[in-house]
């Protein structure tokens, strides 16, 4: 069924509350175990590491609870009901906790009062609900998740761009461009050193020369390959590579390129 989100999260986490002080390590254990989640669906983090989906979605919900006054905590890492939150279970019609029914709360309204970020402008825009009380939509992501999400495409729109410009500029750039990079890594030399084949004739295939270790008795040699996208590197191309490396001598070499690998090289 995989793993619920945080905020389905919420009426598991109360109900269980209501029985006794929980460790949080403990009350994770639990609702894995009623969710039925295999050993790799508890291992599974999210995408920075450092905590699994399921901890961190129990978390989350632990949270919005103790925030709406629904759970306590007696101590750090122990959490229980409150009084407010066993009067909720008791009502008659036992409706599960959501997050429309906390933001109706006073108490959960002043807790998304004190964490909306402050803005300023329209003023006539302030006896709005939704000016006063940013949504909180029933998602599957925590925030940490959505977090993640926006960095991932912050990251994607920066490698589209500068895929672009790269694409833009000469072939000799984009050599001169992997051979900064790769010496900005901590690889030896310096970038006239590094690019003393650049702009020779008959190298063979071979576009600049770098150091592996500061006496530079190793040597790994670059060909780099600015192609328009939808036009791969063959096998024909790594071959000449390869036999440029055999003629140079060289036991290590590196081949990049803005584009792809033909199907051939990825068997």
């Amino acid at each position: 069924m995989g793993i619920p989100a945080y905020d389905a999260l919420m009426q598991p986490v109360l109900q269980h509350c209501a029985g006794r002080v929980w460790s949080m390590r403990d009350l994770i254990e639990r609702i894995s175990d009623d969710l039925g989640l295999s050993a790799a669906e508890r291992a599974e983090q999210i995408p920075s590491g450092g905590v699994t989906i399921i901890a961190s979605r129990v978390h989350w919900a632990k949270t919005y609870l103790k925030q709406a006054g629904l759970v306590e905590q007696p101590k750090r890492g122990l959490v229980t009901i409150s009084a407010k939150g066993r009067a909720l279970l008791d009502r008659p019609d036992g409706q599960p906790v959501t997050l429309d029914m906390l933001r109706a709360d006073p108490v959960f309204q002043a807790f998304l009062a004190r964490t909306k970020p402050r803005k300023s402008g329209r003023s006539g825009d302030a006896d709005s609900p939704d000016a006063q009380f940013p949504a909180v939509s029933p998602v599957s992501e925590t925030p940490e998740e959505l977090i993640e999400q926006a960095a991932g495409t912050l990251a994607e729109a920066l490698r589209e761009s500068l895929l672009a410009r790269i694409l833009e500029a000469t072939p000799s750039f984009f050599e001169r461009m992997i051979i900064d990079l790769l010496l900005k890594m901590g690889y030896r030399g310096s970038r006239l050193e590094a690019g003393e084949q650049l702009g020779r004739s008959g190298d063979g295939g071979v576009d600049g020369v770098i150091r592996e270790d500061r006496l530079g008795l190793d040597r790994i040699y670059l060909q780099a390959k600015r192609y328009q996208p939808g036009n791969t590197i063959g096998s024909e191309m790594v071959q000449a590579f390869l036999g440029a490396l055999v003629n140079y001598g060289a036991q290590k070499g590196v081949l990049i390129t803005t584009s792809g690998w033909a199907m051939a090289e990825n068997r």
